[in-house]
């Protein structure tokens, strides 16, 4: 991973192991530095817009604690219609997402942005891909939520863990789902001279 004269570092502004395992899994080693930025969501503000901003917002606030390096900041958000699902808030959160998922169609939006810290160099992109999800029984519901796998996940699932067996059919990145579109990563990767293979 070559940049000019140098090795520059990666530094992950994400306290996600999910983001980290991905890294990992295509031989990049980084450092956890993560941002606390404002996630509210503004006015009139469209999903795609919104998960970009915030993964520009959280790469910018980590370069800014950093004067070398590569930052990844990543934002991943679920929309069903226009609304943006997050993270929920408990249990009773989680099953009414989950509720509201059954036997649609959502999309999983992620934002992504690259920043060299020492040049202020950045590049953005965006992956979305369509999910869709088989009925589910109120049962069930409360048996995955109850295994308190939903509890730190957008949308309250994870498509690389039980999550998965909701999951009929996908258009688009797998990886997206599960947190960091690799393809798009590894493009703004080069955009910065890095290459991973």
């Amino acid at each position: 991973m070559e940049r000019g004269n140098g090795v520059k570092p990666l530094i992950l502004a994400s306290s996600s192991p999910r983001r980290r395992d991905l890294l990992r899994q295509i031989g990049l080693d980084c450092t956890v530095m993560p941002a606390d930025v404002d996630e509210r969501l503004l006015p009139g503000e469209a999903p795609e817009h919104y998960a970009l901003r915030v993964a520009l917002d959280k790469a910018r606030a980590s370069a800014a604690r950093s004067n070398n390096g590569i930052i990844i900041g990543a934002d991943t958000i679920v929309v069903l219609s226009e609304t943006i699902l997050g993270k929920p808030a408990d249990s009773a959160d989680a099953a009414r997402m989950l509720t509201m998922l059954s036997g649609r169609m959502h999309r999983v939006v992620t934002g992504l942005a690259v920043i060299d810290a020492s040049t202020a160099e950045q590049s953005t992109a965006l992956a979305v891909t369509r999910v869709w999800f088989r009925e589910l029984s109120p049962e069930i519901i409360a048996s995955y939520v109850a295994t308190g796998e939903p509890l730190d996940k957008a949308g309250a699932y994870g498509i690389q863990e039980r999550g998965a067996l909701f999951v009929e059919r996908i258009d688009g990145c797998y990886f997206n789902v599960v947190g960091l579109p690799l393809f798009l990563l590894a493009d703004l990767l080069r955009d910065m001279d890095m290459t991973i293979i």
